[in-house]
């Protein structure tokens, strides 16, 4: 890099290299290191956003099963509505992002995560407290290490991206199947693949959102980006804390 305090002008033009103008070269690197500055500012908020909605959904979960509302929710038919909600949010927030103003957006997201929580809140009448925590340090630790991957990789991760989009439906379905033949191996299978696909998930949508960055920087649609952005990391996130959960985690 440039160095402005350097009182010799031949210098500077020895290191900008191919004979480039000292005041041309000095401008470009102004350029890119904006463009770092953005690109950390953009991807600091999607994590910020996505790690405070884990969080949330968390207290929400604990709170729920402690106070004993989950274990009544459970045998009631307001499951089903708790259950399917979050599906709902989703949907919502994807296709009606265009039309939404970004607060509305952001509403929606909270909103959801909170409906999450209560639907996760089960899980601690079927797993202890201790595999439930240590389920999700290690959730947290292979999350960090994946996105870092498809942050920093200069391998295209398109196809592999796809590739995991197609499994993800293989598994929907094989879900569906075994709701009724309710085979222990299947579900393990289900569970390993779950792992393996939503891991491959998170390092290829943080390469997506990495790039997408340099499409909204500046837009309107810069902050409805961050959200969905969220979102979709949260998924990636929850999906695989369950899945790892439902062969590592000690029950009741």
């Amino acid at each position: 890099m440039a160095n402005w305090n350097d009182p010799q002008p031949t210098r500077q033009s020895d290191r900008a290299g191919f004979g480039a103008s000292p005041s041309l070269n000095g401008r470009a690197i102004g350029r890119a290191g904006t463009t770092d500055v953005g690109l950390r500012r953009y991807m600091l908020s999607i994590y910020n956003y996505m790690a405070s909605g884990v969080l949330l959904s968390g207290i929400v979960a604990l709170l729920f099963a402690s106070s004993g509302l989950a274990a009544q929710m459970v045998h009631s038919p307001l499951w089903f509505v708790v259950a399917l909600a979050p599906l709902g949010f989703v949907m919502a927030m994807s296709f009606g992002a265009n039309r939404m103003q970004t607060s509305t957006l952001q509403a929606l997201y909270w909103a959801f995560c909170i409906v999450m929580g209560l639907s996760l809140s089960t899980i601690f009448l079927v797993f202890t407290g201790a595999s439930i925590a240590s389920t999700f340090f290690a959730t947290a630790g292979a999350f960090a290490g994946l996105s870092l991957v498809g942050y920093t990789t200069r391998r295209d991760l398109s196809a592999m991206g796809t590739f995991m989009v197609m499994g993800l439906i293989g598994i929907l379905v094989a879900m569906v199947i075994n709701l009724f033949l309710h085979s222990t191996g299947l579900q393990l299978a289900i569970s390993i693949l779950g792992v393996l696909i939503f891991a491959g998930l998170t390092a290829w949508d943080t390469q997506r959102l990495k790039g997408m960055y340099y499409q909204v920087a500046g837009s309107e649609f810069a902050g409805k980006a961050v959200v969905l952005g969220a979102l979709s990391l949260y998924l990636d996130f929850i999906n695989m804390f369950q899945f790892l959960l439902s062969f590592m985690g000690d029950r009741r």
